[in-house]
């Protein structure tokens, strides 16, 4: 980790675990300030009907949901959508502001998470939307290996979202 000694990383307490039932309240705390307050897009969680289906819209071929958990709280989050043809899509994936950074390593810990299952789950291909805004979501992407691609180098089946303006590709 350059520029971080061993000493400064902060991972023991921060836990990275499947989703659950009760967990819906803490992952809508967590995302919907991002988007609405740090971002100011106009979305609530009544806008995205997934995050009160967790096991309905993610849970289903190899897709999966997970949060990072510090002290009972919910303070990242990442999700698969399988969307078929080995193909899946990385959606919300969101950190808290109080633990984003190297110290924490909580992002690249929830991308890990999700390429390890996505590849024994016999995904290959990883997608995903992002809107123009996100600015270091992009370089962590693109430091990830994933790609940029055009929107209409999409498959028809990609789960797109109306926010979506800026897509990444990754090989599992």
């Amino acid at each position: 980790m350059q520029g971080v000694s061993v000493a400064e990383t902060r991972t023991s307490p921060v836990t990275i675990r499947p989703a659950r039932a009760g967990d819906e309240a803490g992952i809508v705390d967590l995302i919907v300030p991002i988007q609405s307050g740090e971002f100011g897009f106009s979305i609530t969680a009544a806008d995205q009907p997934d995050l009160a289906d967790i096991d309905g819209f993610y849970r289903q071929g190899a897709g999966a949901f997970w949060v990072a958990e510090d002290d009972g709280r919910i303070v990242g989050t990442i999700a698969l959508k399988d969307f078929g043809d080995g193909q899946g899509a990385l959606r919300k994936m969101f950190v808290a502001v109080s633990h984003r950074g190297a110290i924490y390593g909580i992002a690249q810990r929830l991308l890990d998470t999700l390429f390890a299952h996505a590849k024994v789950n016999g995904l290959s291909v990883v997608l995903l939307g992002t809107t123009d805004r996100f600015l270091a979501a992009h370089r962590f992407y693109e430091k990830n290996a994933f790609s940029a691609i055009n929107a209409s180098d999409l498959p028809p089946a990609f789960p797109r979202m109306a926010l979506d303006t800026r897509f990444y590709r990754r090989v599992v």
